[in-house]
């Protein structure tokens, strides 16, 4: 069993920045890779990034290339999301995933954190 608790959500405005935390506990978080989603309102749940068991390899959806930087700090079981040039299209409930793959997301998931820009 994993548990996995998202904070650093908020109230931003466009353009600005804001850094997501994952913190997990129960079994092995080193060797998982992990993910971010998120979920608009009315809209599915969709990929935001992944990051492989070292930090090595990471992958974006399109939509936040360039803008998002996701990382993990093994020794903290965390990882992050750094979020900068927000806007209100990135507006949604932020989850972590671990077991993230390429094809579907992993079996656990947080509780979610808000985030929300403003115009």
């Amino acid at each position: 069993q994993v548990q996995l608790v998202e904070s650093g959500g908020g109230l931003v405005q466009a353009g600005g920045s804001l850094r997501l935390s994952c913190a997990a506990s129960g079994r092995t978080f080193s060797g998982a890779a992990m993910g971010w989603f998120r979920q608009a309102p009315g809209k599915e749940r969709d990929f935001v990034a992944m990051i492989n068991w070292n930090g090595g390899n990471t992958c974006y959806a399109d939509s936040v290339k360039g803008r998002f930087t996701i990382s993990r700090d093994n020794a903290k079981n965390t990882v992050y999301l750094q979020m900068s040039s927000l806007n209100v299209e990135d507006t949604a409930v932020y989850y972590c995933n671990a077991g993230t793959t390429i094809l579907r997301p992993g079996a656990y998931w947080g509780q979610g954190t808000q985030v929300t820009v403003s115009s």
